[in-house]
């Protein structure tokens, strides 16, 4: 097994059993629900933002191993970024688990490099990205529930 995807199933499975900033942020002022029903994910991201930036960031919900790695290296990656930098961030996870790991990745990403593997299994884009558009919803203020439908 190559480096990278012994470091992709030890990065997936410590977050999925062990994820951080899970749970409901109680004085959020964003938040969104989104689903993948593919898969049958479902989470919900609440953030407090103040003057700009990500003060907090939690995520509540269930899905696969995937979805909630994703949503628990998501949160801890936020935390403390501007609202730019998160949609910066957002596009450059994108383009990541979109086209794999070909070409120059944005360092910033960090830990989240480790999904690049996703894009091998185009089913499970969906699961990775969910979290990710449902942020983005949240920061964005939109009422919709997110979907990856």
């Amino acid at each position: 097994m190559s480096e990278f995807r012994e470091l992709y199933q030890e990065v997936i499975l410590d977050h999925n059993r062990n994820p951080r900033n899970f749970g409901v942020l109680e004085d959020a002022n964003r938040f969104a629900d989104g689903t993948n029903p593919l898969c049958g994910d479902k989470v919900k991201i609440t953030l407090r933002v103040e003057d700009g930036k990500i003060a907090a960031v939690r995520f509540d919900g269930m899905g696969c191993a995937i979805s909630t790695a994703s949503a628990s290296v998501m949160t801890e990656t936020l935390l403390g970024k501007s609202e730019e930098d998160a949609q910066k961030l957002f596009e450059s996870f994108h383009d990541l688990i979109t086209h794999g790991s070909a070409g120059e990745v944005d360092k910033s990403l960090g830990k989240l490099k480790v999904f690049g593997g996703v894009s091998e299994y185009p089913t499970r884009i969906k699961c990775a990205i969910l979290c990710w558009h449902t942020m983005k919803a949240a920061l964005d203020g939109s009422q919709e529930p997110v979907t990856t439908e």
